[in-house]
C-alpha cells in the first residue's frame, strides 16, 4: 500500500494524518550495492593554512549523467579507511543512495586521519584577516571548491547534512557559505553547549558527559583510524557509580585523568567567554543555501540545538528557504529508528519511513536536482498526543495563545484563574544529597533515550516530589511552543536546583493492546501511564545570570523562571495535565551541594547538606507554568488520527 493521508487546513497550518506507509522501493543497502554501484576513492583535500583533511568520496559507475554532491563532514571517523575497503552504508536514507549523489564523507581537522588540531565546538569567526584564520565555515567552503573542481561527473552543486556533532558542522558550513552549496540540513545539531549535551541551564548533565569525555576529551597521538575510548565504570549501575564516587572533584582520580575538555568545564563553571564562543546562533548570518533543520521531540542530547538553529537562521535570513521538521524521535531517530515506538508509547506509525520518503528526499532532489517543489511547509511537526502530523506556515505558531496553569493546594492546577490563597501558602520537601531523586526506573550507565517519555510513577511517589495535576479534560487541550515555568521557591540553605515535568497522565481504563500483552512483563500496561512530555532543569544559582551565580538568601522567597523546549502535544479529552517539581534527578544532573559554593566542580563532602525547600503557591507568590494553547476561532484544535495511541 502506498502511503496514504489525509490533509486539513486549519487557520495557520495542517494536519497530515497517517494511515498507512509502504514505499514499495528497493532498500539499497550493504557493502555489496555498494560496491557494485558506487566508486570509493579518499583524498587529501588542503585548505587555506596548508593543512590537508582526509576525504572519502563515492561516486556512481554509471556516468551517463551527472550528480550532485552529498556531504558530510564528522569528528566520527570515515571508517573502513582505504580506496579499496568499503562500509555497509554511505546514506542512512537508503532511498537517496538509490537515486544517485556523489556521496562525501570528511574527518574533521584533528580527527582520524586529517592533519591539524582538533577543537571541540571550534569558534566561528566573524572576521579573517589572513590564510591562517580557520573555522568549520573557511573549512567548508574549501572543500566544496577542491570537490567542485576536481571530481569529474559533477553537476556544480553540493548539499550538506549531519546528525548530532555533525550537525553542527553542517550549520556551520552555511555560513558564508560557496555558492555551490545549494542545501544544508543540520540534524540534531549542536548550538550551544551551555544548552546542549551536557550543560542545562548550568546543571552538569553527568549521565551523559562521560561518554562523550571518552570520545572527545583525550588528545591525539598523531594520524589514528581509531581515537575512541571507554571507560571500565565496574557495574552497571550508574546510580550506584556515580553515588559511590561523590562530589564531582573526586571524578578526574576515578576516570578522567588527562581529559583536557573536562578540565575546561572545571575551570569555566559559569557561561563565560569560553563557552560563549562556542555558540554558533549568533553567527548564522549571511546563510544562501536553503535549509531543513530536523529534530526529535524526545532528543535527549541536542533538543535545544536545532529548535534554536532554526529560529536564528530564521531571523538572520528572512529571505531563504528555511524549515523545521520535529518528529517523536530520539537523537537521530529518523535515520536509525522507525519512529513508530519509544519505549512503552506506540506513536501509530513508522515516522522515520514518512520523513525519509516525503520530506528529507524531495528537499534534496529538488535544491539539487531541479526536481519539483516539494510541498514543505515552514514547520512540519508531530503532535505526540494526538499522533499526527501538522504543517505550521511558522514556529511557534502565532495563532497560539499564551495561558497560565497555576499549582494549587492539595496538589491541583488550575488554568487562567491566578491563587486565591494567603501569602503563607506552600508546599515543602526536604531534599537529601544522599538519596536523591532516580530520573528512570532503568539500571543503567548512560542517559537511556526513553526517559523523555517514560512513565513518572516511580518519582511522583516519593516525598521529594512534589506533584499538581488537573481533574480529567472534558475537551482536548493542544499546547505548540515554548513554555515556561514561573517559581517561587525558598531554601534553609542557600544553593538548590530546580527540575520541573510536563505529564501526560493516561486514564486508568487506558486499554492494554495485544502487541503489550505479548512484550509483558517488558512493556508497561498503560493504565495511569505518566507519560512525560518536557523536562527541563535549572541550577538556581544562575536564575537572574548564567555568567554570574548568586546565592539564594535562606528561607526568601524568590522567582526562578526556567524556560521549557518546544512542544508539540495534545492532552486528550479523560486525560490529565500533570506537573512534577522536585530538587534532585540523579545521576543524568549532578547532586548540587545546596550550601552555596564558588564552583561546584570543586565542592567537598561536608559542603553536601539537607535542606527544606519550599514551593509557593499563593496569591503574591503564584507559582505558574505558561504555555502556548493551539486555538482557532476561540475554539480548542482537535486532530483525530487512525494512527492515535489511544
Amino acid at each position: 500500500m502506498k502511503l496514504g493521508h489525509r490533509i486539513a487546513r486549519v487557520t495557520g497550518f495542517a494536519v497530515i494524518v497517517l494511515f498507512g506507509l509502504n514505499t514499495g522501493c528497493g532498500q539499497p543497502e550493504g557493502e555489496a550495492y555498494i560496491r557494485q554501484h558506487y566508486r570509493k576513492a579518499e583524498f587529501r583535500i588542503p585548505m587555506r593554512d596548508g593543512i590537508k583533511l582526509h576525504t572519502a568520496v563515492f561516486s556512481p559507475r554509471d556516468t551517463s549523467q551527472k550528480y550532485p554532491f552529498l556531504m558530510m563532514r564528522t569528528p566520527y571517523g570515515c571508517r573502513p579507511y582505504g580506496d579499496e575497503k568499503y562500509p555497509d552504508r554511505i546514506s542512512l536514507n537508503p532511498e537517496l543512495m538509490r537515486r544517485g549523489y556523489i556521496f562525501v564523507e570528511q574527518d574533521v581537522r584533528g580527527t582520524h586521519m586529517s592533519e591539524g588540531c582538533f577543537d571541540n565546538m571550534r569558534a566561528h569567526l566573524a572576521i579573517k584577516r589572513g590564510p591562517n584564520d580557520i573555522d568549520e565555515s573557511t573549512d567548508t567552503y574549501d572543500t566544496v571548491e577542491w570537490l567542485i573542481s576536481n571530481i569529474p561527473n559533477n553537476n556544480g552543486r553540493v548539499g550538506q547534512w549531519g546528525i548530532s556533532y555533525p550537525g553542527f558542522y553542517a550549520a556551520a558550513g552555511m555560513i558564508d557559505a560557496h555558492p555551490a552549496l545549494r542545501a544544508v540540513s543540520p540534524q540534531a545539531p549542536i548550538a550551544d553547549w551551555w544548552y546542549d549535551d551536557f550543560h542545562h541551564h548550568g546543571a552538569f548533565f553527568l549521565g551523559h558527559a562521560f561518554p562523550f569525555l571518552a570520545v572527545f576529551g583525550h588528545d591525539r597521538d598523531g594520524l589514528t583510524e581509531s581515537h575512541f575510548r571507554s571507560y571500565d565504570y565496574g557495574t552497571p549501575d550508574g546510580y550506584a557509580f556515580y553515588h559511590r564516587i561523590g562530589p564531582l572533584r573526586h571524578i578526574k582520580q576515578s576516570l578522567l585523568t588527562n581529559n583536557p575538555l573536562w578540565d575546561a568545564m572545571v575551570e569555566h563553571p559559569t557561561y563565560d567567554a569560553y563557552w560563549q564562543a562556542r555558540n554558533i546562533l549568533p553567527h548564522l548570518n549571511n546563510v544562501a543555501p536553503a535549509v531543513m533543520t530536523v529534530g526529535g521531540w524526545y532528543d535527549a542530547e541536542d533538543l535545544y540545538g536545532p529548535l534554536m538553529i532554526y529560529q536564528s537562521a530564521e531571523a538572520k535570513n528572512p529571505n531563504v528557504s528555511n524549515a523545521l521538521v520535529m518528529g517523536p524521535w530520539v537523537h537521530g531517530g529518523w535515520a536509525r529508528t522507525d519512529g513508530d515506538r519509544l519505549g512503552d508509547i506506540h506513536y501509530g506509525a513508522k515516522t522515520s519511513t514518512y520523513y525519509q520518503q516525503e520530506i528529507e528526499v524531495p528537499f534534496f532532489e529538488h535544491h539539487l536536482k531541479d526536481a519539483p517543489s516539494p510541498q514543505l511547509a515552514e514547520a512540519n511537526m508531530f503532535d505526540t498526543g494526538s499522533n499526527t502530523w501538522h504543517k505550521f506556515d511558522d514556529w511557534p505558531p502565532a495563532i497560539a495563545r499564551m495561558q497560565s496553569i497555576y499549582t494549587t493546594a492539595n496538589g491541583g492546577l488550575r488554568m487562567n484563574a491566578s491563587p486565591t490563597e494567603g501569602n503563607g501558602a506552600y508546599d515543602e520537601f526536604v531534599s537529601d544529597p544522599e538519596h536523591p531523586v532516580p530520573f528512570t526506573e532503568r539500571i543503567t550507565l548512560r542517559m537511556p533515550k526513553t526517559y523523555m517519555n517514560e512513565d513518572q510513577r516511580f518519582a511522583s511517589r516519593r516525598p521529594d516530589v512534589l506533584v499538581y495535576q488537573t481533574e480529567p479534560l472534558t475537551e482536548a487541550l493542544t499546547i505548540a511552543g515554548p513554555m515556561t515555568a514561573q517559581l517561587w521557591v525558598s531554601t534553609s540553605e542557600s544553593a538548590a536546583d530546580w527540575v520541573v515535568k510536563l505529564i501526560d497522565v493516561l486514564p486508568d481504563d487506558t486499554p492494554t493492546t495485544e502487541q503489550e500483552r505479548d512484550d509483558w512483563p517488558k512493556l508497561k500496561p498503560l493504565g495511569g501511564y505518566q507519560m512525560m512530555v518536557r523536562s527541563e532543569v535549572i541550577r538556581g544559582r544562575f536564575r537572574n545570570s548564567h555568567s554570574q551565580p548568586e546565592p539564594f538568601t535562606p528561607n526568601e522567597p524568590t522567582l526562578v523562571k526556567l524556560p521549557l523546549q518546544d512542544v508539540l502535544h495534545t492532552f486528550k479529552s479523560g486525560h490529565r495535565l500533570m506537573i512534577q517539581i522536585q530538587s534532585t534527578w540523579f545521576p543524568l544532573v549532578d547532586v548540587n551541594p545546596q550550601r552555596y559554593v564558588p564552583n561546584i566542580f570543586e565542592a567537598t563532602k561536608a559542603d553536601f547538606v539537607k535542606a527544606t525547600h519550599r514551593v509557593y503557591r499563593s496569591n503574591e507568590y503564584p507559582t505558574r507554568l505558561e504555555v502556548p494553547i493551539l486555538r482557532d476561532s476561540g475554539r480548542l484544535v482537535r486532530s483525530d488520527s487512525r494512527a492515535n495511541r489511544n
